[in-house]
Parts: C-alpha cells; sequence; structure tokens
C-alpha cells in the first residue's frame, strides 16, 4: 500500500492517548515498534520494522507498507473515537 508520509503522521497524531500502547498489546509488538511504523527513526534494541519503503516526494515523500495491520488497527480505533483524519 502507498501512503505519502505526511499522511501516516496525520493518522498517527490523531490518535486518542494510549493508542500506540493498546496496538503494541494487540499485536503482541513494542510500543517503539509501533511509533516507528508511523514515522519514528528509533531503533535502538527493539523497535525494528521490516516491509516499509519511503520514496523522496511531495508530502514528505512516499511510504511503501507492505504490512498495513498497525495502519488498520489504527484506521480502526479512529473509526471508533468517531476521529475524521
Amino acid at each position: 500500500m502507498y501512503i505519502t508520509f505526511n499522511e501516516l503522521r496525520k493518522i498517527k497524531h490523531s490518535l486518542p492517548t494510549g493508542s500506540v500502547k493498546r496496538i503494541a498489546e494487540e499485536l503482541n509488538t513494542d510500543e517503539q515498534s509501533v511509533r516507528n511504523y508511523f514515522g519514528a527513526m528509533k531503533y535502538n534494541n527493539e523497535g525494528e520494522i521490516v516491509g516499509k519503503h519511503i520514496q523522496p516526494g511531495p508530502d514528505g515523500g512516499i511510504v511503501n507498507l507492505e504490512d498495513t495491520t498497525i495502519l488498520d488497527l489504527a484506521r480502526k480505533i479512529l473509526e471508533e473515537a468517531n476521529i475524521q483524519v
């Protein structure tokens, strides 16, 4: 799936407080991996993601997400909270 980097960040910043933790728990991963998915770049010990490629371009570049599980769950949380992005 292709999405602009700015769109991806907008989704992350629109999430209600505690959503990163919820996503991490539901997917049995760590919170830093979820943050990295949405554009953070902290890859110390944990939190590295695979399957995300960013190409230069408008709106921060184009992101190719091979796995949309985190994005799908984030959109579900936004829908539950009645938040339009």
